[in-house]
């Protein structure tokens, strides 16, 4: 049964199982033959491993950032010690301005440092297993054979006789950009 397989089963039987595509004539619309249905389009979907391998590629693409290396120390403060009634944190020297005597460098003062500062040495990049990331791109391609998950996504293809279309070789033959969209609409 279906529960015994567990879900793992049940979302790889989610993949297209259509043995033929038609192939549809671009004059005229009409089948002219029929094709396999690529591997490709019939392997499993796992759209776990689709959302994993595309937040940790998407993360190649940052640019270190962190903060200065004395941002928030740019004061002569120091502490006052005890026997103020007042907190040990470091004050503004100084007087004759409002900021003097104000307390300065710690994280929870005005104008002072950030809590754990941010350093460039993050491990920015991550490296995706090569099989993992081959695994992701022919799920999203069989993903891209099921007409219900292409609607799901906003794609407009209902008046499309079939997903995959597949068009005979004859439209190749078009050289002009006019008779493309010409060439479509009879399609639809």
């Amino acid at each position: 049964s279906a529960e015994s397989r567990g879900l793992h089963s049940l979302r790889n039987e989610m993949a297209a199982s259509r043995p033929t595509i038609q192939v549809y004539s671009e004059t005229d619309g009409k089948v002219v033959g029929q094709v396999v249905m690529p591997a490709v389009l019939r392997a499993p979907i796992r759209s776990d491993i689709v959302r994993f391998v595309h937040s940790n590629l998407a993360k190649n693409h940052r640019q270190p950032y962190a903060r200065k290396s004395d941002a928030g120390h740019q004061y002569s403060a120091e502490s006052w010690g005890t026997g103020r009634a007042v907190a040990r944190i470091p004050r503004v020297a100084g007087g004759g301005t409002h900021r003097s005597g104000q307390g300065a460098f710690g994280n929870m003062c005005r104008g002072g440092h950030m809590f754990a500062p941010t350093k460039i040495w993050r491990r920015w990049h991550r490296q995706v297993n090569l099989k993992q990331k081959r695994m992701a791109l022919c799920s999203a391609l069989a993903a891209t054979a099921i007409h219900s998950l292409v609607m799901a996504r906003g794609h407009r293809v209902e008046s499309i006789p079939e997903v995959p279309l597949v068009v005979s070789d004859s439209l190749e033959a078009i050289s002009k950009t006019p008779a493309a969209p010409q060439a479509l609409s009879v399609l639809k």
